[in-house]
């Protein structure tokens, strides 16, 4: 559409694939939309477009992402507040035609799979490195691993037990997030071959936390996941003012995406594989009729000539 529509704390760009988001940056501007500062979120990540009355004399014009085609939603997994949703642009009541006129664009520019799940990630996740501090360590990520360093203040004592820990992406299968605004909020990875496994209950009848699709292998061997996340060298535990949501749900969908996309390409089938490096048939005919040079001037023997044809021929 080429268009741009202003709205409070953010602005939207219309592309003919896409829409960039924009976040301004100021006081009252939700500090995780500065932490996101822009998003380029393709028109084929969308499921639909909803236009609603909001509060205080606005209207609410929200793109809703389909499920699997946003890291950072599938992250936050429903936990964010309105006021923090990306895709919500909030506009003054009187620019509500306008607002209509552009939802019914979008409309007209969702993809025939709309209405279903996305196979795979299809708006980029925030990029690493990134670190942020939790109240009983120090989360990093460079992008293939997840790093923490205990805080001798907070960490527990398993954690102490346990050492600092460090995990590739390679043995992750996912991660959960649970909100520093809510009860128990906490960055937690699980263990490859752990992600069905439930926690046991917390002693003295708490639920501790619920089971997760996603999982971290520890470098140390785990017959099950901790009951609690203060007890699990997989995961730090929030706290007042520490994991804030626009540090730690960034983290969280950049780690998750690197998940994703390592389990992506382990699952290419060999067959794909050995299709992908074939050679060009000009360039194998070229290849053995140097080889018979080779082979007429006595530079490479019968069998030497007859097993390297055989393995050139064997790449078409």
């Amino acid at each position: 559409m080429g268009d741009v529509l202003a709205g409070i704390h953010a602005t939207w760009e219309f592309d003919t694939d896409s829409v960039l988001i924009r976040f301004e940056r100021g006081i009252r501007t939700p500090k995780l939309f500065q932490s996101l500062r822009e998003r380029r979120v393709p028109y084929a990540a969308l499921s639909s477009v909803t236009l609603t009355p909001g509060k205080r004399g606005t209207v609410i014009l929200r793109a809703v992402p389909r499920p699997g085609a946003d890291p950072l939603v599938e992250a936050a997994a429903g936990q964010l507040k309105d006021g923090c949703d990306p895709y919500r642009l909030v506009l003054p009541a009187e620019r509500a035609t306008l607002a209509e006129y552009y939802a019914d664009e979008l409309r007209a520019l969702l993809g025939p799979d709309a209405a279903e799940p996305a196979e795979r990630f299809l708006v980029a996740a925030p990029e690493a490195p990134m670190q942020f501090k939790a109240y009983d360590g120090r989360a990093a990520f460079d992008g293939q691993r997840v790093s923490f360093r205990w805080f001798w203040t907070g960490a527990s004592t398993a954690k102490w037990k346990a050492g600092d820990q460090t995990f590739p992406v390679t043995e992750l299968s996912g991660v959960e997030w649970r909100s520093p605004e809510g009860f128990e909020g906490c960055l937690r990875l699980v263990p490859r071959g752990l992600e069905n496994t439930a926690p046991e209950p917390a002693p003295g009848g708490g639920a501790g936390l619920a089971a997760d699709p996603g999982a971290v292998r520890c470098p140390q061997p785990m017959a099950s996941r901790p009951s609690r996340a203060d007890q699990d060298p997989a995961a730090v535990v929030f706290g007042l003012g520490y994991g804030p949501v626009h540090e730690s749900l960034p983290f969280a969908a950049a780690v998750l995406e690197s998940v994703r996309r390592n389990h992506s390409a382990a699952a290419v089938p060999a067959a794909v594989l050995a299709s992908a490096v074939r050679r060009d048939p000009a360039d194998i005919a070229e290849r053995i009729r140097h080889l018979g040079e080779l082979h007429v001037a006595g530079l490479v023997t019968d069998d030497e000539f007859s097993a390297k044809k055989a393995q050139l021929l064997a790449e078409l």
